[in-house]
């Protein structure tokens, strides 16, 4: 997987370099799941190489969600508008943490990994699915509301996943 960052758009206090180092760190932290990838800065002048994923600012391809993946047109697509309700709604949070679980829990779909987890820790989890279902945290109760239990980064579950969703069978 190629991922390439397109910083167009995105909100002003996000530097490319931020962005780019925050899908930099969750490219590493997947790898361990034995897909190769690699990340680079998007270059307006060339054409974009066969098969890369774009990493975008993006209200359109974002599907009103904070993040969304779009496997089969190869996007990784944010919200600037959600990332600025959330810095307007919580001033003080640190919006790059968000950055970092958003970017590696849409990554986790690229790698795979098209069922969302139940155990609330892992970065490919979800709250609240919009059917009734919800995650669990590690003593087996629903999460607290307004406290974040995902993970930043891929957890040791989730690359247990993508290894056997990357599988090949005999």
């Amino acid at each position: 997987l190629l991922f390439v960052y397109d910083h167009s758009g995105a909100p002003e206090w996000f530097s490319e370099e931020q962005v780019l180092a925050a899908v930099q760190r969750s490219a590493l932290a997947w790898s361990p799941c034995g897909v190769p990838n690699a990340v680079q800065r998007f270059k307006p002048e060339s054409a974009l190489p066969d098969g890369a994923v774009v990493v975008q600012w993006s209200e359109k391809n974002s599907g009103g969600n904070l993040a969304q993946a779009d496997l089969g047109r190869g996007l990784l697509a944010m919200s600037p508008a959600m990332f600025r309700l959330l810095n307007t709604r919580n001033p003080l949070h640190d919006a790059r943490e968000t950055l970092q679980m958003v970017i590696s829990h849409e990554m986790g779909h690229h790698f795979g990994l098209m069922a969302h987890s139940r155990r609330c820790v892992d970065v490919t989890s979800y709250y609240d699915n919009g059917k009734g279902e919800r995650c669990f945290t590690r003593d087996g109760s629903l999460p607290r509301p307004g406290f974040e239990y995902r993970a930043t980064l891929p957890t040791a579950c989730d690359i247990a996943r993508c290894i056997q969703a990357n599988q090949t069978k005999p």
